[in-house]
């Protein structure tokens, strides 16, 4: 009958949508991992004073990106099961991660000047800290800060915390960016690959949410007829 070939018609369309909201949450949690162990960011965790907002939204992508995959998974079961329960359930979490990105994106991009004068106040405090107290602990700090963006010191003529900057030989040594201009220059070029991610992945969710509610409902209009 028509409504049993529209329920496997959408059931299908459900397994290949979990599977790609599958994928989103692998994508998001590996962007939240990238930026939590990538060596170019690692450092900003290491000291006790790390910066909080920057911390803090790692963490909250990588939660979010598991999330994002059990809801997938269990998406994909309420669709094969034909179970009404599963997909309102699997909606409704839809609804509130989808709800949770909107919120959180609309916060990162108004705030990305804050995330980035967090860090880079992080930087030069643990900078300064050294300079004042050489501490073993601050110069592992800014040798894992340093080597990962490539960069050495603040941009200042006399810098007396070279040993704790990369090698480098012959001229190099001379051109040697500063380290608040390379933290700008990282958040730059990861900014639009966060935010395609981001947006890509609420469009994904909005379909979920159409599917499944086309789904309850065929689901409904079969066994009223059976």
């Amino acid at each position: 009958m028509e409504v049993f070939r529209r329920i496997r018609c959408v059931k299908y369309i459900m397994c290949i949508f979990n599977f790609f909201f599958w994928l989103a949450g692998t994508g998001v949690l590996a962007i939240g991992l990238w930026l939590r162990f990538d060596p170019k960011t690692r450092g900003l965790f290491e000291g006790t004073e790390s910066p909080y907002v920057f911390f803090t939204g790692v963490y909250i992508l990588i939660i979010a990106g598991s999330l994002m995959m059990v809801v997938g998974f269990l998406g994909c079961c309420g669709a094969i099961q034909e179970s009404p329960c599963m997909l309102g359930l699997f909606f409704f979490f839809l609804l509130i991660i989808f709800a949770i990105e909107v919120t959180a994106g609309i916060w990162c991009f108004s705030n990305q000047s804050k995330v980035v004068d967090d860090i880079t106040q992080f930087y030069m405090e643990t900078y300064q800290n050294y300079q004042n107290t050489r501490q073993d602990t601050l110069r592992e700090t800014l040798r894992l800060i340093q080597t990962g963006l490539d960069c050495c010191g603040t941009g200042s003529v006399v810098d007396s915390a070279k040993d704790t900057c990369p090698p480098r030989d012959g001229l190099d040594s001379l051109i040697t960016k500063s380290c608040p201009d390379a933290i700008d220059e990282l958040f730059d070029s990861k900014l639009h690959i966060i935010g395609g991610l981001g947006i890509a992945t609420g469009v994904i969710m909005m379909f979920g949410m159409i599917f499944s509610m086309l789904l309850c409902c065929a689901i409904r209009k079969s066994r009223e007829i059976v």
